[in-house]
């Protein structure tokens, strides 16, 4: 249910962005930035996880493409053993800017798809069963790469001229591996201007005589 739900989420997302993004792209980079925060991964204990992402322009007036890198690890150890997992993920994300009465204050919600690299260690130290009968440590891992899907969303507000700040919540469906993501982060103008904010041109009408 919960991947049907899923792909659903994604056609109805695209056929929106469908309706008039190749009429009206303005691709480009636009900034670059950092975020940190919490990620809580499924049956596992919360970490810090950490990521960038740029905006690349506009699909269409309101809908923003922005790749995002994120990296979390958790470990545990269960006295002289050890557990641990890390997911790298490479994203891109469809974001829908909501229009609001304050320029300062810019909501958006949206969903992507993305690859994650996931690596997994468990460690066993060796035991001393007596009697001279010891049983040496043994380790084994496994990395895999996984399709996951993001869902979520924001706000993005200014912190000066060229600065912004963003504070987001994303839930990334991924086999074995789901977790939900609080983050904030800083992004910082890279001197692109959109062109919706390019003046309009000016059309000189003939004078007949």
């Amino acid at each position: 249910m919960q991947k049907r739900l899923a792909v659903w989420t994604v056609l109805l997302f695209c056929s929106a962005i469908s309706q008039n993004a190749w009429a009206r792209t303005d691709l480009g980079a636009r900034s670059i930035g950092a975020d940190v925060g919490f990620v809580d991964p499924d049956n596992i204990d919360g970490t810090l996880g950490l990521g960038a992402f740029m905006n690349l322009g506009n699909l269409s007036p309101d809908i923003r493409l922005e790749p995002h890198l994120g990296y979390w690890s958790k470990s545990n150890s269960f006295g002289g053993d050890k557990a641990s997992i890390s997911d790298i993920s490479l994203s891109t994300r469809g974001l829908y800017m909501f229009h609001t009465s304050s320029p300062k204050f810019r909501p958006y919600a949206g969903a992507g798809l993305g690859f994650h690299m996931v690596h997994a260690k468990v460690e066993v130290a060796a035991q001393d069963l007596g009697g001279g009968v010891i049983i040496p440590a043994m380790e084994a891992s496994d990395s895999s790469m996984k399709l996951g899907l993001d869902m979520g969303g924001g706000f993005t507000t200014p912190l000066s001229e060229k600065t912004d700040f963003c504070l987001d919540l994303w839930y990334s469906a991924v086999s074995d591996v789901g977790h939900l993501s609080l983050k904030a982060g800083v992004s910082f103008d890279l001197g692109g201007s959109p062109r919706a904010n390019a003046p309009p041109p000016t059309h000189r009408s003939r004078v007949r005589r």
